[in-house]
């Protein structure tokens, strides 16, 4: 017996040292990864509504083409990310945006979230806030998805969105240190701008004519 402790008590000693090791590094391995799990890239999926019908003009559904749009959205979509898929889906609350993500979240069982297409801030302060680290897919209009991207940050140079032009995803990447990064797509039908310009042209009425 040596310090007045036995054999077998400096045994016991050692095994709680041990144990406590073992616990200090299981505790430090779960919070490194509670860490980076919370600071993981957030992806946020913008695509605009596919093609809507003509009539009503104030909140239309959307046309077949539409319809057949939709369906390749939602396949290219459902298994975006090998584990799990999208995260959250948000929507204006218009019918063509809505029917645009609907049979998505209905594959992946997720809610459609309305948002304000007037209220930028809002929205993506409420994606940051409640969906850090995961893939959120977001459905707008021509004329809003270019600002919601560039208030995240990302790219400024997003052109101007035709009013024909239904077959871009735009993908960014917000990881938790470096920078934002923008990436986009193309989907279904492709979009022809001279094609559609010429079709324009085709379909405008003759110009007024003077006899002289």
């Amino acid at each position: 017996m040596r310090n007045g402790m036995s054999e077998t008590d400096r045994k016991k000693k050692r095994r709680r040292r041990r144990i406590q090791i073992v616990l200090l590094y299981v505790a430090i391995a779960v919070g490194l990864a509670w860490f980076f799990e919370s600071q993981a890239t957030t992806t946020i999926i913008f695509v605009r509504h596919a093609e809507k019908a003509e009539t009503p003009p104030d909140d239309p559904e959307l046309s077949e083409k539409g319809k057949r749009r939709v369906a390749e959205l939602t396949r290219q979509l459902v298994d975006a990310d090998v584990v799990a898929g999208v995260d959250a889906i948000y929507s204006t609350p218009y019918k063509r945006t809505i029917e645009t993500v609907r049979p998505l979240a209905e594959a992946l069982n997720l809610p459609i979230n309305r948002y304000d297409p007037d209220d930028n801030e809002a929205v993506l302060e409420k994606i940051l806030k409640e969906h850090k680290g995961k893939i959120i897919l977001v459905v707008g209009h021509s004329d809003t998805i270019p600002g919601l991207i560039a208030d995240l940050g990302a790219s400024k140079k997003v052109p101007p969105i035709d009013e024909m032009e239904y077959d871009n995803i735009y993908v960014i990447s917000i990881p938790w240190f470096g920078k934002t990064k923008t990436i986009r797509f193309r989907y279904g039908e492709p979009y022809d701008g001279s094609r559609e310009a010429e079709n324009t042209m085709q379909r405008a009425p003759p110009p007024d004519t003077e006899s002289f």
